[in-house]
């Protein structure tokens, strides 16, 4: 009998409830994987950001019982450096092994728990600055959607619970599952880049174009040496002008994003292939499978070979 993940959502006064249904939808859609339930601090409704309330069927106590507690964002004027006694007492029951995923300011409660010292954390773009203020001894990184920290994970805004309730699917059961989880809520796989992207830009210029079409390009030839002369080429832009406007729309460099989507390649056939590791490098573009090696400890700690077993096992 396979194991059912309990995840328990901690919704409190001011949620958004968009945010609040992520989990249930996407978890919910990964073949009976997951049980979501959702708790507030005292089992009675809570009033959200919209214009009507939630209520729910469980109290602080079914905190004890998960194997993964999410906290639901809430609007920013509902944040604060101190911790509410009664979240304070919530939160109490979570156990010391459980793992716990915030979204967006969900971060902030995490922080004001004492939860997030020391470690590294993210949360909104647009509320950085704030949370740095509030909580000096976080290493915040506003770029990405979002950061995974031992047994804590905290996401970005909205829509970057659904790229972190993902890769719990991928991370829990592999990447086949959690693409079929994708395709079923509609939404992608995996999104390129961090909230860089999304931070505001000057518009572009009439007339200018982007570097979609050349990503595109790229992704169809990852197993050729591709340098940033061979993409801005083929975006039919200068050098400088193609790596401005490729950061601007994706938040990384090209180079960085080239390296990203190689070790995502790699990830992909190390679950679904018996390819030794060599024929994986050159087939993502990676000149040898010690620099495979090196780049994939350097994006998920772990080794092919370690990965592998871990992955083909779920399989």
């Amino acid at each position: 009998m396979q194991h059912v993940e309990r995840v328990v959502i901690l919704a409190l006064d001011g949620v958004y409830p968009f945010e609040l249904g992520i989990p249930s939808r996407i978890l919910g859609a990964a073949d009976g994987r997951y049980e979501v339930l959702t708790c507030t601090v005292d089992g009675r409704p809570v009033r959200t950001d919209a214009d009507f309330t939630i209520t729910v069927e469980h109290g602080p106590e079914v905190l004890a019982t998960a194997d993964t507690v999410v906290i639901a964002p809430v609007s920013p004027a509902w944040v604060s450096a101190e911790l509410p006694d009664e979240i304070g007492a919530a939160l109490a029951y979570v156990r010391a092994d459980a793992r716990i995923v915030s979204i967006c300011t969900g971060a902030f409660v995490l922080a004001a728990a004492g939860l997030l010292d020391g470690r590294k954390a993210t949360t909104h773009w647009e509320l950085a600055d704030a949370f740095r203020r509030l909580f000096p001894h976080v290493s915040l990184d506003p770029d990405v959607l979002f950061v995974e920290d031992g047994r804590i994970l905290t996401s970005a805004g909205a829509a970057s619970g659904v790229d972190i309730c993902l890769h719990l699917v991928r991370s829990d059961h592999g990447s086949e599952l959690a693409n079929t989880v994708a395709r079923r809520c509609v939404v992608p796989p995996f999104r390129d880049g961090g909230q860089a992207q999304y931070i505001e830009q000057p518009v572009p210029s009439p007339g200018s174009t982007g570097t979609a079409a050349t990503r595109a390009w790229a992704l169809e030839r990852l197993d050729d040496p591709l340098t940033l002369t061979d993409l801005a080429s083929h975006a039919r832009m200068s050098l400088r002008t193609f790596a401005r406007r490729f950061h601007d729309e994706v938040g990384l460099s090209p180079g960085r994003w080239l390296i990203q989507q190689r070790v995502a390649r790699a990830r992909h056939l190390l679950e679904s292939s018996d390819l030794s590791v060599d024929q994986i490098a050159g087939r993502v573009g990676f000149a040898t499978g010690a620099s495979l090696r090196q780049h994939l400890h350097a994006a998920i700690g772990v080794s092919p070979q370690a990965y592998r077993r871990t992955f083909q096992a779920v399989r």
